[in-house]
């Protein structure tokens, strides 16, 4: 598709690339382009200044050392190829599209675009994780929880890019699971990320594609917690089904799900409390 009048700049740095973003008005990031390309083929996107940043460097920086910062242009593909500091991000990875897409597809493009669908948000909602901006004028961080506003709506500004996330290593103790109609290539009916951190005894749930943003379910936390609390967080458990079904239902309870081409509210709901309590279960025996 020719779309006429589009200006391209291609940022050498993430210096020129903020410059150029804030003296231009209505400029459109381009990273992996998953996701503007099919807006763009679909008739939703029309962009007129397009803002290349595929090659700034800094953004590509992946460091571990108890405390995890991932750059917004680290890809899918080198999620599984290299540890990113969570094992549920992995797997999370794991199913995103096909090799040409986990090739090009970044982290940062599941932020910029802030789809309540996008499959490494639950993570890092469950991680409890922090996104690093930078404009013109600086750096600011923004808590997970805090920033998606809507359906592809966020925080972040016009003349911001965002550059990070961070959050703490939470240890092994961690999944991804996601609904669809097959395991990958798809977009997720539901999705579910489970974190216990049991050095620093907290457990995180996120929840995905089923509410205007990525949801937290305090409950259903607070539920496990307690759990933990009881066996010993430094041990292996082994919950009942009663504690697992419990688990789900509180998982469940926390989403707020439509009916779509997708699924409907009540499939949503019912594939969550069935993940939550397959995903207690799998956690739990990770030490």
């Amino acid at each position: 598709m020719i779309i006429p009048g589009v200006s391209v700049h291609i940022g050498r740095d993430v210096d020129d690339a903020l410059e150029n973003l804030s003296s231009v008005k209505d400029a459109t990031l381009l990273a992996g382009g998953t996701d503007l390309l099919v807006e763009i083929n679909f008739g939703r996107a029309r962009p007129t200044h397009v803002i290349v940043i595929d090659r700034l460097d800094e953004l590509k920086a992946l460091d571990r050392n108890g405390h995890i910062r991932m750059g917004a242009l680290v890809t899918y593909t080198r999620m599984l190829a290299d540890d990113p500091g969570s094992a549920a991000l992995r797997e999370a990875a794991r199913t995103v599209g096909s090799p040409q897409i986990r090739n090009a597809g970044t982290l940062g493009g599941n932020l910029g675009t802030a789809s309540p669908a996008g499959d490494t948000l639950p993570v890092l909602a469950a991680l409890d994780a922090t996104v690093v901006l930078r404009s013109r004028a600086g750096e600011r961080r923004v808590k997970f929880a805090d920033y998606m506003t809507g359906p592809k709506k966020s925080v972040r500004r016009p003349d911001e890019i965002v550059v990070a996330a961070e959050w703490d290593d939470a240890g092994p103790a961690q999944t991804f699971m996601k609904v669809g109609t097959r395991n990958a290539m798809v977009i997720a009916v539901a999705g579910l990320a489970l974190v216990v951190d049991r050095a620093r005894r907290r457990v995180g749930v996120g929840l995905g594609s089923c509410g205007p943003t990525i949801l937290r379910a305090p409950d259903a936390e607070k539920f496990a917690a307690g759990l933990f609390d009881e066996a010993g967080w430094d041990r292996r458990m082994r919950p009942t089904e009663v504690a697992r079904t419990e688990f789900g239902r509180l998982a469940a309870a926390a989403a707020r799900p439509i009916d779509d081409v997708r699924g409907t509210a009540a499939y949503r709901r019912h594939v969550l409390a069935v993940m939550a309590s397959r995903a207690l279960a799998r956690v739990a025996t990770i030490a």
